[in-house]
Parts: C-alpha cells; sequence; structure tokens
C-alpha cells in the first residue's frame, strides 16, 4: 500500500475538487438549458444548439471521470469546452450587435432573440460562455496539478 504524504493529500483533494467544480457547472448548464427549453418553452436558436451540443456530454464524461477519480479526462474535456466557449462568444457578440442587423439570421428563430435579460446584459448565450470559461479555468488548473502529463 503506497503512503501519502500531506503534499499530495492536498494536491489529491485538489484535483477532486477542480474536477468536480467542472463536472457541477456542466450539469448545472445541462440542467438549466434543459428547463428553459423543456419547462420554459424557450426555442433554442442554432447557435445555442452548437453550445448544447458541446456542454452536455461534458455533464456526462466529467460526471464518469469525477466517479473514477480520472483526471486524464482534461485532454477529453477541454476542446469540447473551449470550442462551446467559441461558440458562446459569437452568439453573445451577435446579440450585443444592434437589432436593426441582418448578421443574425441563424435559422427559425433569430440568434438575437433575448428571452433572458439578466441585470440588463446577462444572457443565455451569456450564461454559456460563464460555464465554459469556470470549466476551461478548472481543467486548466487540474491539468496543472497533474504536471503537464494528462496520462495521470
Amino acid at each position: 500500500m503506497i503512503k501519502l504524504d500531506e503534499t499530495d493529500v492536498k494536491k489529491e483533494k485538489s484535483k477532486s475538487f477542480w474536477l468536480f467544480l467542472a463536472w457541477g457547472v456542466a450539469t448545472l448548464a445541462t440542467a438549466g438549458s434543459l428547463y428553459m427549453s423543456e419547462i420554459m418553452h424557450f426555442i433554442p436558436c442554432s447557435l445555442c444548439w452548437f453550445q448544447r451540443i458541446f456542454m452536455y456530454p461534458l455533464s456526462i464524461i466529467l460526471g464518469i471521470a469525477f466517479v473514477k477519480e480520472d483526471t486524464g479526462i482534461v485532454k477529453y474535456a477541454l476542446p469540447l469546452a473551449i470550442i462551446g466557449g467559441c461558440f458562446s462568444v459569437y452568439h453573445t457578440i451577435i446579440q450585443k450587435i444592434p437589432p436593426d442587423s441582418t448578421i443574425a439570421a441563424c435559422g427559425p428563430t433569430s440568434c438575437q432573440e433575448d428571452y433572458l435579460n439578466w441585470f440588463g446584459f446577462i444572457t443565455i448565450p451569456m450564461l454559456a460562455l460563464f460555464a465554459f470559461l469556470i470549466i476551461v479555468i478548472a481543467l486548466f488548473r487540474l491539468r496543472k496539478l497533474n504536471g503537464g502529463n494528462q496520462n495521470k
């Protein structure tokens, strides 16, 4: 049996925390997305669907990784979170362009549709962006704790 010293124990707890945070945020974002579309009947636009495509698998793979204590998931989850975040940035920019712009014709539901506007500026794509950003930060932190070695 391998005996861990105090710094190793703290490092393992820290890894567990960052992995749990990434999974929790992905799960909360997925649940929020489903709540808004299925309960509140907000119709997602095309860009929302792309963001969902990258968020939904994160809630599953990060949950499995957390249960199995597999920090090697970073190399698979990080690209999903970064690409999803890029879609969120683009979508947020489109929503902030003046409404008379024709740039946001992206399907049956306009990408400029503003179902939610907390505090006058926080929209659904911005919430998705915050979620992707927190996940990316947590995964980079986890990667650093692994010493850059993704096989741990």
